[in-house]
């Protein structure tokens, strides 16, 4: 490729800590999130305001946030559930995107979100009238995009139809999730043809260390050009199924996309070492 294209990437620490079972100090979350800044990531999705009960790894994210400093072209994202949420989400100046998961499945709606999805369905309404009057972006998450392991009904077409259903009620941001790393090719494929526009749309694949590859250069092939993954590959959705799946392996893929004239903005020299960074951050407060 003679040109340079340039990719969005969303280097996403929060879905690497959340399942983590002891709490990873402020002071240490800050640290790892600046030297993320200082090596060019410009799209950080580092916490989520949602209940700490649920999900007491990142109850300290008002804390976190609020830590840092969010210089021009810099994007903090985080999770929102409910109304509260956002709430919370405004009151931290330098969050500037807020991220909400919705379901292709009913089933882990209630799972992740605890809400159902006609219930879900007129929260984004709502979410997407609020976050443009407080000056918010607002990125909707479809979770279970590839299918789902509970035996609900899921067909290609599903997906794309809650594409389209979300770019008439006027949310610009979308990415398909692949919540537990079923999206084969083929079903990545499946998707991807089913849909009208390709514009705007991100993809969060969960794979295997040894099985991402075809997936991107797929998605590639497609069109897509808004991947996120986090370092070391650590990572996956806790309440989805119990064997978390890991993200795409930031280290691996940035220079891959880089082999082939997709420019990131990261320095890719820096990138073996916060791997080990957030490798080491998750030895210490992950599971023994």
């Amino acid at each position: 490729m003679d040109e340079v294209a340039t990719i969005r990437y969303v280097e996403c620490p929060r879905d690497s800590w959340q399942a983590l079972p002891r709490v990873i100090p402020v002071a240490a979350k800050r640290s790892h999130i600046v030297s993320l800044l200082r090596a060019g990531f410009r799209t950080i999705d580092l916490g989520s305001f949602v209940s700490p009960v649920a999900v007491p790894q990142l109850a300290d994210t008002e804390q976190v946030v609020a830590s840092l400093e969010r210089s021009e072209g810099v994007d903090f994202l985080c999770v929102v559930v409910n109304k509260r949420g956002l709430e919370r989400a405004g009151r931290v100046e330098a969050v500037s995107t807020v991220g909400y998961p919705l379901s292709i499945n009913e089933t882990f709606q209630r799972r992740n979100a605890g809400s159902s999805l006609e219930d879900s369905w007129s929260l984004i309404a709502w979410l997407r009238r609020a976050t443009r009057e407080s000056g918010l972006r607002l990125i909707v998450y479809l979770s279970m995009g590839f299918g789902n392991p509970y035996g609900d009904p899921w067909h290609p077409s599903d997906t794309a139809v809650a594409v389209l259903r979300l770019r008439e009620l006027g949310v610009e941001g979308i990415v398909l999730a692949d919540t537990i790393g079923s999206a084969t090719p083929e079903r990545l494929g499946a998707v991807l043809n089913e849909l009208t526009e390709i514009d705007r749309l991100g993809l969060h694949l969960h794979a295997r260390s040894d099985s991402w590859e075809p997936r991107i250069r797929l998605a590639l092939d497609f069109g897509i050009r808004w991947f996120e993954g986090a370092l070391a590959g650590i990572g996956g959705c806790p309440f989805a199924q119990d064997e978390l799946v890991g993200n795409l392996p930031t280290e691996l893929v940035l220079p891959w996309f880089a082999r082939r004239g997709f420019e990131s903005g990261v320095e890719l020299s820096s990138l073996p070492r916060l791997a080990d960074r957030a490798a080491n951050l998750s030895n210490r407060y992950g599971f023994r």
